[in-house]
């Protein structure tokens, strides 16, 4: 089975925005979502893979087999956008997009040009109800 590339790393938080986000406006949300996230979630930052930012962890495993760990909420300072990882698709969850702002939905995240885009009570409602979804239905570094 392949070796996951998204997983926790020892790159410091800061350096990587530093050295990576060039827009002043994207390092100033990026810290603000550091500081929002680690809040919500209870974690501190750490690096996931070479670009994720993630706070806490769960542990998975599909029906195929596969299993791995990977962060409660985070987010990635991209280029075009950020994206975010703060969203449980299941259909009680789906009422928050109508109150979020301008943004496009991806596969498994969701991508903003900047936080002034969106709402950010909403996006505080999104992840936490992201970690007690995640919390009930996997193992979960959120039940310490």
């Amino acid at each position: 089975m392949a070796k996951n590339k998204t997983t926790e790393t020892e790159v410091n938080v800061i350096d990587f925005i530093n050295s990576f986000v060039d827009n002043d406006q994207k390092k100033t949300d990026s810290f603000q979502l550091i500081e929002l996230m680690s809040k919500w979630s209870g974690f501190e930052p750490k690096m996931w893979g070479p670009t994720i930012i993630g706070f806490g962890s769960y542990h998975y495993t599909y029906p195929s087999g596969r299993e791995g760990d990977a962060p409660l909420i985070g987010f990635s300072p991209r280029k075009a956008s950020f994206s975010l990882y703060v969203y449980s698709p299941i259909e009680k969850h789906k009422h928050f997009l109508d109150d979020l702002g301008k943004f496009k939905m991806g596969k498994a995240c969701i991508y903003v040009k900047k936080l002034t885009d969106i709402n950010i009570v909403i996006v505080e409602k999104m992840s936490k109800a992201t970690i007690a979804y995640l919390n009930e239905h996997h193992e979960c570094a959120c039940r310490n």
